[in-house]
């Protein structure tokens, strides 16, 4: 049975404060919600890594073995999977510690998605620092219309 998660985090301004929210949810359609505020400062790429770290932690005490991953973080998904790396030494730590945690589970799958289809975990890590959360805008509001 697989549970799917939804992570974002952010920086405000980037570098500075971080916030993370994930939405948990499990294969009988129970949620859980998570938004906090992280100690320090950091920038945008921290936030998403440890958003999906948090992803795992919390995913993994609630009993999951197969999780699906969804971050609006293309860099956090591609350093995540191989695809990319980074030679900042802080951020490649914190990359190896977050794959060290995949062992906990029997299948991990992250998945990319743009930020408009990741608005529940936004919400969340952006409400962790007290902002509000981002209109829908641009192209995408033009499409809602005319449906």
């Amino acid at each position: 049975m697989q549970w799917e998660a939804w992570a974002d985090g952010t920086a405000a301004p980037n570098p500075g404060r971080m916030g993370i929210g994930v939405l948990l949810a499990a294969p009988d359609g129970q949620r859980q919600e998570y938004s906090r505020a992280l100690s320090g400062s950091g920038c945008n790429n921290e936030a998403e890594v440890r958003a999906i770290a948090a992803a795992l932690t919390i995913a993994e005490a609630a009993g999951a073995k197969r999780l699906r991953v969804h971050s609006d973080s293309r860099f956090a998904v591609d350093c995540l999977t191989g695809r990319d790396s980074t030679v900042i030494p802080h951020l490649a730590r914190l990359l190896a510690e977050t794959v060290a945690a995949f062992a906990a589970f029997e299948e991990v799958a992250l998945v990319w998605h743009p930020r408009h289809r990741n608005g529940e975990a936004d919400r969340l890590a952006r409400a962790a620092l007290g902002l509000a959360a981002k209109p829908v805008t641009g192209n995408l509001r033009r499409k809602r219309q005319r449906r």
